[in-house]
């Protein structure tokens, strides 16, 4: 048999995703080996194949970020699990769109007011955890008419929300995790194992901003301290995890840039298949 052609751009976002959920174990996360009581292994899986059309449409004919963001949240609500991938949209969709992190870079900086409307209709959709007494609420209507009065682009958007999640962050910082974490993927070698240790490598150094809105900041931080002991074989992995999901400490925003990471590594010829 021949060599399988090279994967296109919304192959390798759909792949990235079902590889994230599909590796095991990932202290607190939905895995193969455990589910959430509204939120299953399945969920996760059909939201990789049934944002398809959104992930071709940003390949094929490129678009708005917003609006590429809103497809992508009304493809995945058809189940009964919720947001699965809200985060992970908001990086993969301008990684496809640019093909590469530079690309992405440049799509983040030409957003205007109309995507970060788009935007804030596609978060409305979603059931994500956000800040208490924020300014800009997804769910008041005066949210966008300031967005349309002060001419806040998404970018604007993403940098406002950047000291509070670590995603936005990525929009402001030039992907500096996803570029981390794809490099971690090739120097940690291929297949699952790769990413669950690069998965703990972010745990380790990164407080979680979804764990900090969930939980608090010492939650979080010793979140991270306990990630580290288990890469320094002082905690048991099996036991850290299994402690994580008993008291719902979930590290979904490291979750959506590991997803990204991996997008980043298949382009630069990283393998799963091993």
């Amino acid at each position: 048999m021949g060599k399988r052609p090279l994967m296109n751009r919304a192959e390798r976002a759909q792949i990235a995703m079902m590889l994230e959920v599909c590796a095991y174990p990932k202290p607190g996360n939905v895995d193969r080996c455990h589910d959430y009581t509204d939120t299953r292994f399945e969920h996760f899986l059909a939201s990789t194949i049934l944002v398809r059309p959104a992930f071709e449409a940003a390949e094929r004919n490129g678009g708005r970020v917003g609006s590429l963001i809103k497809e992508a949240v009304m493809l995945t609500n058809g189940h009964s699990g919720g947001n699965t991938h809200f985060g992970a949209f908001i990086l993969l969709i301008p990684l496809i769109l640019g093909e590469d992190i530079a690309g992405a870079q440049r799509i983040v900086a030409s957003t205007d007011v109309l995507d970060a409307i788009e935007f804030y209709a596609a978060f409305g959709l979603t059931e994500v955890r956000v800040v208490e007494d924020d300014d800009l609420d997804v769910n008041d209507p005066e949210s966008v008419a300031m967005i349309r009065e002060q001419g806040m682009t998404l970018a604007d958007i993403m940098a406002y929300s950047a000291p509070r999640d670590m995603v936005a962050r990525e929009w402001v910082n030039g992907f500096r995790l996803t570029r981390r974490c794809a490099d971690l993927l090739h120097m940690h070698g291929h297949g699952r194992d790769a990413i669950v240790r690069t998965f703990l490598d972010l745990l380790a150094s990164e407080p979680d901003t979804f764990i900090i809105k969930k939980h608090g900041v010492e939650v979080a931080e010793r979140t991270v301290q306990r990630a580290g002991e288990v890469l320094r074989g002082e905690r048991d992995l099996g036991a850290f995890d299994a402690e994580c999901i008993r008291d719902g400490i979930n590290p979904g925003s490291i979750a959506d840039i590991v997803i990204a990471g991996i997008y980043v590594a298949l382009g630069e010829g990283w393998r799963w298949d091993c």
